[in-house]
């Protein structure tokens, strides 16, 4: 690097003696030879070597342009360190208070230098830097503002500075909205800022629209969201992704197509984060078909690793596996996403033995596993009852790739252990574990006792999930759950008047089919869709059909003290019954009934579910919370252990 910098100086100082001559008399048309390269390295590179540069130029007493030092910054956000950063930061205070010049402490530089610290983390130097300008302008206030409103914990600061910003003077432009909005915490705060946005008449600016949308949606306001994006006169690619990525994210599936399919009509084409945020929705509401049409737009970004993860994250969760393997197979990159997606997709399908032989492959020619990774291995672990290989995989991750067990890890080997029936070994795991257990562990383990219906244990676990999390009446339901199970009514009644006492109310089940680009919900006990009459003739077929096999209502599953002939009528309208029966009369030759369920599956539904698909021969894809079931040739992909 020395042999180059004085290669650079001779070549220089040969050529530029008379400019040399004329500054040392007075005149200064020319700029010092060190200034002209450090300009030049600055521009072009490297680095390390304009960086070098600063030490002499500050001892031959001459001063570096502005706009050299900013693009040194820039360089050093790129890629310095944060001693680099400061040494640059040095050099500009030591001309500035030295006599170099006003120009070494100008505005241009300082803004410079405050972005440099922010976009390393280091908001404290960037605010003291800040605090002592002697001028600011709105660069500078929109710098900070937008550091703090994307800084963890300290959205509240980048409001009061921008009340501070207008105090001094100055007025916030478009981009300081658009940072800041982001930090509005609750719907008032936002509302009056929306409302300030209108008064200085940035409204119609696209961006703030955008960041707009945003923010109401990230409060849940889908409505005040829709509402913006509806009162622009002109939309652009930037708010039909913002509106679309909002309804996609909050849970609304159906919303967020409805609006894809609107900008579709209006002549937009859809980019990689339209795509990705539509991917997303067909996957919470399991829309395989929507989904397929999507994957024809994503053909043109075939080395996009972030959309093609999006695709393969929305097969495995529509619990198409032979599309997911073909993706996976023909993807041009993998990285652990990739990997960690189809291990967990495997798993989920109830292909636990495969997704290990996945994991297996990573390890031989993948990138290093991370701690989703090892989620997901646990989860085929715990999902399969292989007990003994998810010690294994538990106890070798630290030693093996370095990870440290985290919650959700642990959170695995209680369910491993709980499904297994190991109820006293998952206690003494929880018992020694580096953390506090909390409320997610408690429920697992009260999860595992209502499965091999231990009260005692189960009590002990509801007891500490209410202790953590007083509001949540969820423990207090499958508690209810549980004693019900056992037939100890006096017990189940006692939790069911509290709950009674205090308004809460069981979740009903659900259950939704997508048939024609259309998602038609159906709830346990309510015949309110169009066509139920013709759901209730074929699930009485399909009752009859599975009887002839066999089929036994398992009333056991009914947690009301009720008699034998009312029991059966509950399990008979359970949602995913007439789910199946609906997707029965509709589906298409070839193709399995898919069907998405907000509670996890009954042992009765389970076991018709199987008949239906023998007496039927069509295969069932039923996907819970946790997990899917398939159902083809009466038998479960879950072998019965779920």
């Amino acid at each position: 690097m020395k042999s180059l910098l004085k290669h650079l100086l001779r070549k220089r100082l040969t050529a530029d003696r008379r400019s040399r001559r004329r500054l040392h008399s007075g005149s200064h048309s020319h700029p010092h030879p060190l200034v002209s390269i450090f300009s030049r390295l600055c521009l072009d590179g490297p680095f390390t070597a304009a960086l070098a540069l600063l030490p002499d130029i500050a001892a031959a007493g001459v001063r570096a342009d502005p706009v050299s030092l900013c693009r040194l910054i820039k360089l050093c956000v790129r890629h310095g360190t944060v001693g680099d950063g400061r040494a640059i930061h040095r050099h500009v205070s030591l001309c500035a208070h030295g006599g170099g010049g006003a120009t070494h402490g100008s505005l241009f530089v300082s803004n410079s230098l405050v972005s440099m610290y922010a976009k390393f983390g280091m908001l404290d130097d960037a605010l003291e830097l800040f605090g002592g300008m002697p001028q600011r302008n709105v660069v500078s206030w929109t710098t900070v503002v937008a550091a703090l409103a994307n800084a963890p914990g300290r959205k509240k600061e980048a409001l009061r500075f921008l009340v501070e910003m207008r105090r001094d003077g100055v007025a916030a432009n478009s981009y300081t909205f658009s940072s800041v909005l982001g930090a509005c915490g609750t719907p008032g705060v936002l509302a009056a800022m929306h409302a300030d946005i209108i008064k200085v008449g940035l409204d119609s600016d696209v961006f703030v629209r955008s960041s707009l949308i945003d923010a109401y949606m990230k409060l849940g306001d889908l409505d005040s969201g829709r509402g913006v994006f509806d009162e622009m006169v002109t939309c652009d690619l930037v708010v039909w992704n913002s509106i679309i990525a909002g309804f996609a994210q909050s849970g609304d599936g159906v919303g967020a197509m409805e609006l894809f399919m609107r900008m579709k009509e209006s002549g937009f084409l859809a980019n990689q984060g339209t795509l990705t945020s539509v991917l997303r929705a067909c996957t919470g509401m399991v829309m395989l078909e929507v989904g397929r049409q999507v994957h024809a737009h994503v053909l043109k970004y075939d080395r996009d690793l972030i959309l093609h993860n999006a695709l393969l994250d929305m097969y495995c969760k529509c619990g198409c596996l032979l599309d997911a393997d073909a993706l996976f197979s023909r993807m041009h990159d993998r990285d652990v996403i990739s990997w960690s997606t189809m291990i967990s997709g495997l798993a989920q399908n109830g292909r636990s033995v495969e997704a290990l032989k996945v994991f297996d492959l990573m390890k031989a020619e993948g990138p290093t596993p991370n701690n989703i990774t090892m989620v997901g291995v646990l989860f085929a672990c715990s999902h399969a009852g292989l007990v003994e290989d998810g010690w294994h995989y538990f106890r070798s991750m630290d030693k093996l790739f370095g990870i440290q067990p985290e919650r959700e890890h642990c959170n695995c080997m209680v369910d491993l252990l709980g499904r297994a029936g190991k109820l006293d070994e998952a206690m003494k795991f929880i018992g020694e574990m580096k953390f506090e257990p909390d409320s997610v562990i408690w429920r697992t383990l009260l999860g595992a006792c209502r499965m091999h219906k231990n009260a005692t244990l189960a009590s002990y676990a509801a007891t500490e999930i209410l202790k953590l999390e007083p509001e949540d009446q969820g423990a207090r339901i499958l508690l209810s759950n549980i004693y019900a199970d056992l037939r100890q009514w006096s017990n189940a009644e006692k939790s069911w008047k509290t709950m009674r006492d205090q308004g809460v109310k069981k979740e009903p089940g659900r259950s939704w089919i997508e048939l024609g680009k259309l998602v038609h919900v159906f709830i346990a006990g309510e015949l309110s869709h169009p066509c139920s009459d013709r759901i209730v003739q074929e699930l009485n077929r399909l009752i009859r059909r599975a009887k002839d096999l066999g089929y036994v209502p398992q009333t056991e599953f009914v947690l009301q003290d009720l008699g034998t002939e009312q029991k059966e009528d509950l399990l008979k309208y359970h949602s995913e019954k007439l789910a199946i029966a609906f997707g029965t009369m509709n589906s298409m030759e070839g193709k399995p009934v898919r069907i998405m369920k907000n509670l996890r599956i009954c042992g009765d539904c389970h076991a018709f579910a199987k008949l239906v698909s023998k007496t039927e021969g069509k295969a069932i894809i039923i996907r819970d919370p946790v997990r899917f079931h398939h159902f083809q040739h009466g038998v479960c992909s879950c072998g019965d252990y779920w």
